[in-house]
């Protein structure tokens, strides 16, 4: 596509944003696209040459009304087809007018609740909480957690999968073979509830006396590769989404991940943003919503899985040890979680 094209692309997006409403300060929108070729071989006689394209298109609106500011934003993401990023105008104006809407909305209240999460949250959980505590050469320097992520000890309900699945067709965590020529393929972490393997390098199988299982990536040559997740997912379960809603007298509908933090199993996670549900329905809109906790008793709280898996391709990066941004597919169908702690506002404080 000639640069001109995307250049009026970019514009038409930031002038959506800036035109829709008087509240709205300052949009961020953000084209990028790459063509990444890998040639490789090796001495275990591994060879390969594969081309690995992506385009992004991200953008964001912030919204103020005296010293209140509230951002919202979206993004996608392709390695297929540049026309993944036309025709985006429904999104655009739905991030603007979620900033704005932001402004008058509630806090979220805060401590124990029944929460709701949409496949994109859903998704990050997996890949931030989970995923980066399977990656093998964490666990074979602390000793600690190398005990708690034991093959074989029960990690949830039985309906729950965990997988990084880097032979995945057409997302942007796919390859076709990692970085030291191993083939990609399906791992489950966890299956049926109960912790099934780790992801791995050919350094870090051999040191757990495990199989390489073709996570070894880097983000170009002048790195060495490091064990890194491909598309990390949570399969799907057996429910439709209005059932988990249904199940839920009062609670929190949490949507898109914003930022947080994770410290070993425990995490930190803010919300872009959500909704209160009452009777089964979902209510109105919710701003600052922070989930905290455990990740393993997270886990195993999870009592309810949509049929709705979603990969998401918002076009973000993982980083690791100076890496980054490393190109990875998250996913998840919709989850219902019990006894979730919600940072705010209680009744009577």
């Amino acid at each position: 596509m000639p640069l001109d094209v995307k250049l009026k692309l970019v514009r038409e997006y930031s002038t959506l944003l800036l035109k829709r409403h008087r509240k709205i300060t300052s949009t961020h929108v953000a084209y990028v696209d790459s063509m990444r070729t890998v040639y490789f071989a090796n001495s275990r006689g591994s060879f390969f040459l594969e081309e690995r394209p992506k385009v992004v298109c991200r953008f964001s609106a912030t919204a103020r009304e005296a010293s209140l500011i509230q951002t919202a934003g979206d993004g996608i993401s392709s390695v297929t087809t540049y026309n993944a990023v036309t025709d985006l105008e429904e999104k655009v104006t739905e991030a603007a007018d979620r900033a704005v809407a932001l402004l008058s909305a509630p806090k979220c209240p805060g401590g124990p609740q029944v929460v709701i999460l949409n496949p994109r949250f859903g998704g990050v959980f997996a890949h931030e909480a989970f995923g980066h505590l399977s990656e093998a050469d964490f666990l074979y320097e602390n000793e600690n957690m190398k005990d708690i992520m034991t093959v074989g000890k029960k990690m949830g309900a039985e309906n729950l999968d965990i997988i990084d699945e880097g032979s995945m067709k057409g997302t942007g965590g796919s390859l076709t073979f990692d970085d030291e020529g191993t083939p990609a393929q399906k791992t489950y972490l966890i299956r049926g509830g109960v912790l099934t393997g780790h992801l791995h390098s050919l350094e870090t199988a051999a040191k757990m006396d495990e199989h390489p299982t073709g996570n070894a990536r880097a983000v170009g040559r002048n790195f060495p590769p490091i064990v890194r997740m491909t598309n990390t997912y949570i399969g799907n379960g057996t429910e439709k989404v209005s059932e988990l809603f249904k199940g839920v007298d009062k609670g929190i509908y949490a949507c898109d991940m914003y930022g947080g933090s994770t410290m070993m199993e425990m995490f930190t996670f803010s919300a872009g943003y959500g909704y209160l549900i009452e009777n089964g329905k979902i209510s109105y809109l919710l701003r600052d919503i922070v989930l905290t906790g455990n990740v393993f008793e997270t886990l195993s709280n999870i009592d309810g899985i949509a049929d709705d898996l979603t990969i998401e391709g918002t076009g973000g990066g993982c980083g690791k040890r100076s890496q980054y941004p490393l190109p990875v597919g998250l996913g998840a169908p919709h989850l219902r979680i019990r006894n979730v702690i919600i940072g705010g506002e209680t009744d009577g404080q």
